[in-house]
């Protein structure tokens, strides 16, 4: 039961996106559009932007679409193994009830209700196993299919931007010191919404 509790917790929240990198060589004296610096006397030149990835994850529709599915599933999967376990803890008090006051004909009757039950928990700590192991696995294909949704939809946002580098300022890669006129987060967010339809298939 223990296992199920860290599955998805803040689901896509960690290690989604490492670092966003494009790099067009054809573009190099093209200079940052981002509609915070433009109309700066002291704009950078460097076509560079970044986003904050926690930001966008809480923002965007689809990565909250995807959280809900695998939060449902893992809600699921706990209550099955909570009624479970309550149902063998019942069985093994009858159990022990019979056992004490004699209840059982003969030994061997007792031995092999006691096996039964021991064979019961065994099954339900391999349910637990393949739970959390589906779980995981299902988490890591909706990370995959976030971060090429997001990689596919920042290529065609980056036709008209520009930017040579866009960076994503996640916890394995911060950004110490940034002009925050490059800080695109809120752009990429309505962007993204704009191409989510709803459905957590494909490109969306």
């Amino acid at each position: 039961m223990k296992n199920i509790n860290y599955v998805i917790n803040g689901v896509l929240a960690a290690a989604v996106i490492i670092l966003f990198i494009m790099h067009f060589s054809g573009h190099k004296s093209v200079p940052a559009t981002s509609k915070n610096i433009a109309n700066s006397p002291d704009s950078l030149s460097l076509p560079i932007a970044y986003f904050h990835i926690d930001t966008l994850l809480i923002n965007y529709n689809f990565a909250r679409d995807l959280n809900e599915q695998i939060t449902r599933k893992q809600e699921n999967a706990r209550a099955n193994l909570t009624q479970q376990m309550r149902n063998l803890e019942s069985e093994v008090n009858e159990f022990r009830y019979k056992a004490q006051n004699g209840a059982f004909l003969t030994q061997a009757r007792a031995e092999q209700e006691q096996e039964r039950l021991m064979r019961k928990q065994q099954d339900i700590q391999m349910l637990e196993q393949k739970l959390t192991q589906d779980l995981l696995e299902e988490n890591q294909q909706m990370n995959e299919q976030l971060r090429d949704t997001i990689m596919h939809h920042l290529k065609e946002y980056n036709k008209d931007k520009k930017y040579h580098v866009i960076i994503s300022s996640d916890a394995t890669n911060p950004i110490f010191l940034a002009d925050e006129g490059y800080n695109i987060t809120g752009e990429v967010v309505e962007y993204l919404n704009k191409k989510w339809s709803g459905k957590t298939n494909g490109n969306n």
